[in-house]
């Protein structure tokens, strides 16, 4: 159900305005659906190799043929996906991310790469704060809620060095949680998928999170991260997402 919310009422304009906002509202939920469900399929796979603790290598290689294909395809969504074990799973290991990264264009720390490649953390230079992955929000939320959670857009300076959003499904077994199978979104790659939509409507439109903080907008004032102004006259919710899509009263 797409929910709609209008600050001021308007004539024809602003109709049209609510019907080309619930459609759009609808394609970025659809989108995110597509996510949410090839995340399934993986939670799926992984669940298939048994649930006893096990090795770094062997849960390595189950990941890696689960995610690498949907990295490796042409021109594509996602630029991370993997699987954060919980201490308890694998043998030896506090933390363990079977986690690969999509190609790479041009990014600051690693340059451009041409085919998906592991998440070394021994390489990283600010991967110390993944000691304590529990209490990041990516895997705390899914771990207390059991539902699938969505987080960003903030800036990943572990791989993307860039602004990301990050989706994460709690992988359980008898209630309790084993880890969480998870994808990145670039969103410079996001913007790319829905300006189209959004750039006809004719009024800006942002699509923002649950505190306002913005991820893609068509008011070239308003970049990757900025917190939208309050001259929003509607806002639309998509649909299985914490987003919503806001128009503001200036004119393109």
């Amino acid at each position: 159900m797409v929910e709609t919310r209008t600050a001021r009422a308007g004539g024809g304009g602003a109709l049209a305005g609510s019907a080309a906002l619930v459609g759009s509202a609808a394609v970025i939920g659809s989108l995110f659906d597509r996510v949410v469900a090839q995340l399934g399929d993986w939670r799926t796979g992984i669940l298939s190799d048994g649930t006893a603790e096990t090795t770094a290598a062997r849960l390595d290689e189950r990941v890696r043929a689960l995610v690498v294909p949907a990295l490796a395809a042409d021109d594509p969504l996602l630029i991370g996906a993997g699987f954060i074990a919980s201490p308890e799973l694998v043998r030896g290991r506090d933390v363990h991310f079977a986690w690969w990264l999509g190609p790479l264009e041009a990014n600051p720390v690693f340059g451009a790469t041409t085919e998906p490649a592991k998440l070394d953390l021994a390489t990283r230079n600010h991967a110390d704060y993944l000691r304590d992955f529990r209490s990041l929000e990516w895997y705390r939320i899914p771990e207390s809620t059991h539902q699938t959670h969505i987080t960003g857009p903030y800036v990943d300076h572990l791989c993307a060095c860039d602004y990301i959003i990050t989706i994460t499904a709690p992988v359980e077994v008898e209630g309790g949680m084993i880890g969480v199978v998870g994808a990145d979104i670039l969103v410079k790659r996001l913007e790319r998928e829905l300006l189209p939509a959004l750039l006809a409507i004719e009024r800006p439109v942002s699509l923002v999170n649950e505190v306002g903080r913005v991820m893609v907008s068509t008011d070239p004032a308003l970049g990757a991260g900025s917190i939208l102004p309050p001259d929003v006259i509607e806002s639309v919710s998509c649909p299985g997402t914490p987003f919503s899509l806001a128009l503001t009263s200036h004119s393109r």
